[in-house]
């Protein structure tokens, strides 16, 4: 009987390892890593390779992530937020952040968030920003704004026909400014980490 295909499992001894490494090992550290032949591991990232998880650096001397090497399982429901609900246990499709989150890659930075103006909407100090640079802000977008040539995030508003930007935190107050608002970047997401 043939041996069972453990290529998921070896994977994800490859991802822990770029995780804290940032590079693919060698053939022989994942043959040490893993526990076999030299060979086998070349043949293990060559399946990889066909999959399309890894790939030849340019110059052709070493391995490095593709696309699909980032993609997590995304399961097939959804967890409720109130009343408790029966959750099957699959893995569902494959999930890449960037896909998700990200539209306009080059357009796209993302900026860590200091403070607590704008706690009561969910964006608390330590969190990163996915801001898209060059899309048109309306009321009531997040947006990363110049004001005095510092940056701030905070709500799009509008008063008496001119931008304002609101706090979303009562012991900040609303900016009105005096001259033109210089717009960095609308918010299209956010990252948040709760353990480290």
């Amino acid at each position: 009987m043939p041996t069972p295909n453990r290529d998921i499992e070896h994977l994800a001894k490859l991802r822990d390892y770029y995780a804290e490494t940032r590079r693919i090992p060698t053939q022989q550290r994942i043959a040490d890593l893993i526990g076999f032949s030299k060979a086998a591991a070349r043949k293990l990232l060559e399946r990889l390779e066909a999959e399309g998880l890894v790939a030849r650096t340019p110059d052709d001397d070493a391995w490095m992530p593709a696309k699909r090497f980032f993609e997590r399982p995304l399961a097939s429901n959804a967890v409720r937020a109130g009343a408790p609900d029966m959750v099957e246990g699959d893995a569902g499709e494959s999930f890449l952040i960037d896909d998700y989150l990200v539209r306009q890659p080059s357009r796209t930075v993302m900026v860590p968030v200091k403070g607590d103006s704008m706690s009561d909407a969910g964006i608390h100090d330590g969190d990163i920003a996915v801001i898209e640079r060059g899309r048109p802000a309306a009321k009531g977008d997040f947006v990363i704004a110049i004001v005095d040539n510092e940056f701030t995030l905070k709500e799009l508003g509008m008063e008496r026909g001119r931008f304002i930007l609101k706090p979303h935190n009562p012991a900040y107050p609303v900016i009105r400014p005096k001259g033109d608002l210089e717009i960095f970047g609308v918010m299209v997401g956010l990252v948040r980490r709760y353990k480290h």
